[in-house]
């Protein structure tokens, strides 16, 4: 009999634990307690994510339908695919960040290899606490940061994958619990997807890849529980990856499903050989029946529950037709990968687990799969929501011009000038180059970057085999979201797709990484589901549907909840790689404009970085934000760029109009002379003109008026604001309000506080 402390230790409840007796009729051993546990955890069975997650239509019809896979699709033409999706490996990079994070990317490539597509990019999307100074809590993240970045730059250079993008934001939310989110993207045949579906019953069931070891059991478990004291204890639950393996594997993989023999193929990850042999009979409507005397291993002496629930790296269970297991098993063992057929499929409906001649496990597949209890759980709008939005962010002191801070002296209390809120800015390590962790990526490997890292506002890559290319970017601010998690969803899908247009990227498809705090506290669910409903209903309006994703609970310590933060992971499509627009001003003379769809009485001054930087001030309403107007903006940069009418294109987000002249200017060592007027803002006061993160904005250059004309005339067509502002040129950005300088700085002071503040912390503290 199963003791209730043991099943309670591995996440069941008392009444998931009698559902489990009713199914099968008599008590469960420990191994398939340990199966359910796994299987029924929030990170494999989703049962408190799955009702909210029907929001999204694409989803849904794939959940209802059987059609969920590894990871979403969209065609690029009628002969290509890219498939690509998010997924979230933070608590274990918070006990062992390196190999935390390598192995999130190993496990993410999986899932897109699994599908027949060659993985042709990674991207990530990180959040850490404070880096700087020397308290406690900023040396910890400090080694998060520098050891995460280093497991994904180790596993991505290794296996040959280009990293080509990503972001990184600090935030003290986010001490002790770091989000780590990974993204990958390939490409596939559209007639030649591989499924994970175990079909044909007494087709062989094969085990390639990696052996089996004791590392990563019950990880799933692991991340479906708040981080606490005992954390670091939990070590062995953080697998250990081999990248030199996996590239092994994808080639072998690969090779293999070309042959046809191949009937259906599942990695092995959360949740090791228990996921992959229960989902691929679900889906397939069949049973699996394996003998684990033949599993693979690397120590001796590992119990049927530890075979089931390991969850080592670099392993996948293929179904392969009959006769055909040693050509495909010749071909994963001509690669240096174990290949050993460990069962077969059944016609049963059970996941049967022998020992040679002992039965370890007997289990209905649907049990363990489309079977998971789901709950409805209560949500309430926290207390503090209405509290920090009524909040004026335009109450605070206005900064001073360089002229009227010379003239009045270093007095007491605020009087920064407005260069210097715009150094500061630069310097945060939220908005700082992130040059420091990029210069660790390769980028480059396969040679179809065309537009990498810092380049501009999101990836580009040539599609070998298509004219075509594919822009790629992450986002998410989840400050705006802890102000208006509705709100913050729809700036945070829309942000991505603005990045993604100012490339040349018609904005396509997403995949989301859903990272909030414990579901069953109902402040927390409330947020999350209003993030869901908010994202939703930005995808619907921007035609981006949700195709794939990740939902990552329960990232809160004791001391505190990290603020709700969903992940965007977007996917553009260019029809012309050639075609394309980087951030960087080039010329001078150069032409300024402002493109716009929308203004925000406050200037999108709630939230902002500058509130956060320079008064130390998170509250606020988040910027306001007009879908239909963001789509048209969209719509009118994609043509734009198309057209080739631009030389630069670079959206306005986190710190405003400045920081975006600023961080264009830097690249080229260019300056740029902006006249701005108080009518063209709403008559707002200067610090919300220049820092006021307002959405809907696209900072863009052009070599000629002729080409301004011509751009007038296509944002009315689409309903968008164009507005002149400036011209390139000098070595100094410049910024003018009505005739009063609020901006004269050298561009060269400029990019040392932008492309050195990170370095400089790190290096400070001898990381």
């Amino acid at each position: 009999m199963i003791h209730p402390d043991t099943y309670r230790e591995m996440g069941l409840n008392d009444l998931e634990y009698q559902r489990i007796e009713g199914i099968l009729g008599r008590e469960p051993n420990l191994t398939e307690v340990g199966m359910f546990a796994v299987m029924w955890s929030e990170h494999c069975g989703y049962k408190y994510s799955r009702p909210v997650l029907a929001l999204f239509k694409t989803y849904r019809e794939a959940q209802e339908t059987g059609a969920l896979e590894n990871a979403g699709i969209i065609p690029l033409d009628d002969k290509l695919g890219i498939v690509f999706k998010v997924e979230s490996h933070n608590h274990p990079s918070a006990v062992e960040p390196f190999q935390g994070a390598a192995t999130g990317v190993g496990g993410i490539l999986r899932d897109i290899f699994t599908m027949g597509a060659r993985p042709i990019a990674n991207l990530n999307s990180l959040r850490f606490g404070p880096i700087e100074g020397v308290s406690r809590d900023a040396t910890r993240n400090r080694y998060l940061f520098e050891h995460v970045v280093e497991g994904i730059a180790h596993y991505g250079n290794c296996v040959g994958v280009p990293t080509v993008g990503g972001e990184v934001v600090f935030n003290r939310c986010y001490n002790g619990n770091p989000l780590v989110n990974a993204m990958a993207v390939g490409v596939v045949e559209l007639g030649k997807v591989a499924t994970a579906s175990a079909e044909g019953v007494g087709n062989p069931v094969l085990y390639v890849g990696s052996s089996t070891g004791k590392d990563g059991i019950h990880g799933a478990t692991f991340a479906s529980v708040e981080l606490g004291p005992d954390s670091e204890s939990k070590r062995p639950n953080v697998q250990m990856g081999d990248p030199f393996l996996e590239k092994l594997l994808i080639e072998a993989t690969l090779e293999a499903l070309a042959t046809g023999e191949i009937v259906g193929i599942q990695d092995m990850g959360a949740a090791g050989l228990t996921c992959a042999t229960s989902e691929t009979a679900t889906k397939g409507g069949s049973g699996i029946e394996i003998d684990i005397q033949k599993v693979p291993r690397r120590e001796e002496k590992m119990s049927a529950y530890e075979i089931m629930l390991s969850e080592s790296q670099e392993r996948m269970l293929a179904i392969v037709r009959k006769g055909s297991d040693e050509k495909v098993g010749a071909i994963f063992r001509k690669w240096g990968l174990n290949a050993v057929v460990i069962g077969r499929v059944t016609n049963d409906g059970l996941v049967r687990i022998m020992n040679g001649s002992e039965m370890e496990a007997e289990i209905p597949a649907r049990a363990l799969t489309e079977e998971c209890p789901t709950y409805h759980l209560d949500a309430a709008e926290p207390e503090y929501i209405a509290r920090i939005q009524a909040f004026d962010p335009l109450s605070l002191h206005e900064p001073m011009s360089d002229e009227a801070r010379a003239a009045a002296g270093q007095g007491e209390g605020f009087n920064l000038t407005y260069t210097e809120c715009l150094a500061a800015l630069l310097a945060c390590p939220t908005i700082a180059s992130k040059r420091w962790v990029t210069e660790q990526y390769d980028s480059m490997v396969q040679t179809q970057t065309l537009v990498g890292p810092l380049e501009g506002d999101a990836a580009v890559l040539r599609i070998r085999g298509s004219m075509k290319g594919i822009a790629l970017k992450t986002d998410g601010n989840s400050r705006y979201c802890a102000l208006d998690p509705f709100v913050g969803g729809q700036i945070a899908v829309a942000e991505a797709a603005r990045n993604v247009a100012c490339v040349g990227g018609r904005p396509a498809a997403v995949t989301d990484g859903l990272n909030f705090a414990n579901p069953e506290k109902p402040t927390c669910f409330w947020q999350f589901k209003r993030c869901v409903e908010g994202i939703a209903s930005a995808t619907e309006a921007f035609g981006t549907p949700v195709v794939s994703g990740n939902v990552s609970f329960y990232n809160e310590t004791p001391d505190c909840a990290i603020f709700p933060t969903p992940v965007i992971g977007m996917l553009g499509i260019l029809e012309d790689a050639n075609k394309r627009c980087g951030s960087a001003f080039r010329e001078e003379g150069d032409v300024l404009m402002l493109l716009r769809a929308d203004s925000d009485p406050t200037g999108g001054m709630g939230g902002s970085e500058y509130l956060a930087t320079i008064h130390k001030v998170e509250a606020g309403p988040p910027p306001r934000i007009d879908l239909a107007g963001e789509h048209a903006l969209h719509l009118c940069v994609v043509e734009a760029v198309s057209a080739g009418l631009l030389v630069s294109a670079h959206d306005c987000s986190d710190g405003g109009l400045s920081v975006c002249l600023a961080e264009s200017c830097i690249p080229q060592g260019v300056g740029a002379v902006l006249m701005l007027r108080y009518s063209d803002f709403d008559d707002l006061p200067p610090s919300a003109i220049l820092f006021g993160e307002a959405q809907s904005r696209v900072v863009v250059s052009m070599r000629t008026e002729r080409q301004m004309k011509r751009l007038e005339e296509m944002a009315a067509r689409h309903g968008v604001r164009a507005q002149w502002i400036g011209t390139v040129g000098g070595d100094n950005l410049r910024i003018s309000l009505e005739g009063q300088n609020l901006v004269n700085v050298p561009v060269e002071q400029l990019a040392n506080a932008h492309q050195n503040a990170i370095g400089r912390i790190m290096e400070s503290h001898g990381s």
